[in-house]
């Protein structure tokens, strides 16, 4: 025990991390189980520590537990937690926890077993957790909350060491030009939103090593462990995985060839589209739909997840008409939802909003029921708005 604790103080230590994500404060830290879902390379990790140190310092009733430790191949998490408990203690948090088998059976023995101890575990995207069917064990009892990459709001004020608010999508709606005059006053966003674009969304940016090559190793780990391990899916079938990533991010974003896909990769076209479900699930790709239409039907658009990722994937394909509608519905995803336009508009957001995203121009007229999303605009009026400020909504 006394080497987790050596390794929980170390940890603390040299625990670097300039940005105090909002999720902090949004949690019911009330709550004896909680799971924190996330992306591989968002900072889950990190997100744990910063909680240890802020809520508990040097208390020793708080400790953070990697299930990479060997200790776990002789050992079972409910072994481990009684001990803890026996320590006084009372705030386990586990990382690397679907890398222990049985996980979720041993979690919901340690919650009924121990209780006055309270679990905090990272999770990846891809898992699912509230219902009973996705699992069994935990559904009833565990809350759930997803932690993002960096929002532009979140890296501007790291590079601009600011502390800028966030804002709804109504209060961007409703007073834009305030707003962006607000923030300008400032610093003028647009001097990072091409930084943000292409290296922004993961923290590791913060990193002394190529952001890139970082990228693209976190992007192997997210089709190796957190699809093929989680999903069970046999490592000859990575491969075949990967190409169809590849092929979506140079395809663009637009609705998927499924039947030459299949070909592509010499598979199903049912295979595909559970691949691109996959890829979904573990924050590679976004789908957008028509209507209310869902999996398993086709998407009416793929995108990547986030604008790093095109950058890393295939950096010359695409053009700034690409990035800016994989910003614009990479931020929408958070509290809203997306569906696909038609020739007028460019995509709907809760069925009711109507967006079309312009480069510098929105012709002679504007629709009074559009909402024009600009790229190259500093400051809108009416129902034209800065794509900028769509970075501000976390």
């Amino acid at each position: 025990m006394e080497s987790f604790y050596r390794t929980h103080a170390y940890l603390l230590d040299h625990l670097n991390s300039p940005v105090r994500r909002d999720l902090m404060d949004q949690i019911d830290w009330n709550h004896r189980m909680i799971a924190i879902k996330g992306t591989r390379g968002v900072g889950k990790t990190t997100f744990l520590l910063q909680y240890a140190k802020e809520k508990f310092g040097k208390d020793r009733s708080c400790l953070y537990i990697n299930m990479n430790n060997f200790y776990f191949s002789n050992h079972t998490l409910v072994e481990f937690v009684s001990v803890f408990n026996d320590h006084g203690g009372k705030t386990l948090l586990i990382d690397q926890i679907f890398k222990h088998d049985n996980w979720a059976a041993e979690l919901r023995e340690c919650y009924e077993r121990f209780p006055r101890v309270k679990f905090v575990f990272a999770v990846s995207s891809v898992m699912r957790l509230t219902s009973e069917k996705e699992d069994e064990y935990l559904y009833d009892i565990v809350k759930m909350y997803n932690l993002r990459g960096f929002s532009f709001r979140e890296f501007l004020n790291m590079r601009a060491n600011l502390h800028l608010p966030s804002y709804t999508l109504k209060d961007i709606l409703a007073n834009h030009e305030q707003i962006a005059r607000s923030i300008l006053s400032k610093v003028n966003p647009s001097n990072y939103l091409q930084e943000y674009f292409h290296h922004g969304f993961y923290p590791f940016f913060l990193e002394k090593r190529n952001f890139t090559e970082n990228l693209l190793k976190t992007m192997n780990m997210m089709i190796e462990v957190d699809i093929l391990i989680i999903k069970q899916i046999e490592l000859k079938y990575l491969s075949k995985i990967k190409k169809l990533l590849y092929l979506l991010s140079v395809d663009g974003p637009k609705a998927p060839n499924v039947s030459r896909l299949a070909e592509e990769i010499e598979t199903s076209r049912a295979t595909v589209m559970n691949y691109i479900k996959y890829l979904q699930d573990a924050r590679m790709v976004n789908l957008v739909y028509k209507g209310s239409e869902t999996f398993p039907k086709k998407p009416a658009r793929i995108l990547m997840h986030n604008t790093n990722l095109m950058y890393a994937i295939y950096p010359l394909k695409f053009d700034d008409r690409d990035v800016m509608e994989t910003f614009f519905v990479n931020n929408m995803w958070k509290d809203h939802t997306v569906s696909s336009g038609n020739s007028h508009i460019s995509f709907m957001v809760d069925d009711t909003l109507k967006f079309k995203l312009c480069m510098d121009k929105t012709g002679k007229q504007r629709d009074q029921d559009v909402i024009y999303i600009m790229k190259n605009l500093e400051i809108g009026h009416d129902n034209l708005v800065p794509l900028w400020l769509l970075g501000f909504l976390y």
